[in-house]
């Protein structure tokens, strides 16, 4: 996969894909991501990348010069000609756009190329949203820019790419099966009193894997209830919901809160 990150800030990109599990992806060539400044795309002794805005308002706006000019040195004459859900897409980082989930990093997974637009002040212009295939958000909330935005969006794809993850690693994580993960422990045995669950030390594989995922479903049930839908639950979890609720008196989840 190819990804592009058109920002006014490179150094800041560059710094998280050249680290952890980035680094590995770019190092095996499963990814090759690199920042693209912006700044070198704008014209006059000053490189101006941002104005007011018409109409007034508070702040500046990224100017779509520079901005067009950028996306069209990575993509050539494809820009602005992209069709929504192909193997390239441009992505304009957000407040607006689509909430990123799992399920849409998936989607984005199995891109061949991946353009991501930061905005920095207030935005940028409107005009700049006729090369997007994509405008995608990570939450509700505003940012200084799109950096830190686009470089979750990068981690949460590159590590569902065959290879740059130990074989079925993401298929084990929260919301790859629609809940979340349950719980995890490692050594030592007893840290201040807390101990791991003797079955985890059993041996037994098939009462182990009833047991974590129990336990995802029980702290599904405690966090994000809203996760269980129909459709995701299996005969077993049913099953298990079913125990968690005889367990907690008749209400779903555990006396406990886990």
């Amino acid at each position: 996969m190819k990804v592009w990150v058109l920002t006014l800030f490179p150094e800041m990109v560059e710094a998280a894909l050249g680290t952890s599990m980035l680094k590995r992806a770019r190092d095996k060539r499963l990814v090759e991501a690199k920042a693209t400044y912006i700044r070198d795309f704008a014209e006059g002794r000053h490189l101006v990348t941002d104005d007011y805005p018409f109409g007034g308002g508070q702040g500046l706006v990224m100017k779509p010069e520079p901005i067009f000019r950028a996306v069209h040195s990575v993509l050539g004459d494809r820009a602005g000609r992209l069709e929504p859900g192909g193997p390239t897409r441009v992505v304009l980082m957000c407040p607006q756009g689509e909430v990123f989930t799992q399920q849409k990093a998936w989607e984005l997974s199995r891109c061949e190329e991946l353009v991501f637009v930061c905005g920095h002040y207030e935005g940028v212009d409107e005009r700049v949203r006729t090369l997007c295939t994509d405008e995608l958000s990570i939450g509700d909330y505003v940012l200084t820019g799109g950096e830190l935005p686009a470089l979750v969006v990068v981690d949460a794809v590159a590590r569902l790419i065959p290879g740059v993850l130990a074989e079925g690693s993401p298929l084990d994580d929260s919301f790859a099966h629609g809940i979340l993960e349950g719980p995890q422990y490692t050594r030592p045995r007893e840290f201040q009193g807390l101990e791991v669950p003797l079955l985890l030390l059993s041996g037994h594989h098939e009462q182990v894997r009833r047991w974590r995922r129990k336990e995802a479903l029980r702290r599904t049930v405690a966090r994000r209830p809203e996760l269980l839908r129909p459709e995701v639950l299996t005969p077993e979890d049913r099953e298990l919901l079913a125990e968690l609720a005889q367990e907690a008196g008749g209400r779903p989840g555990g006396p406990d809160g886990r």
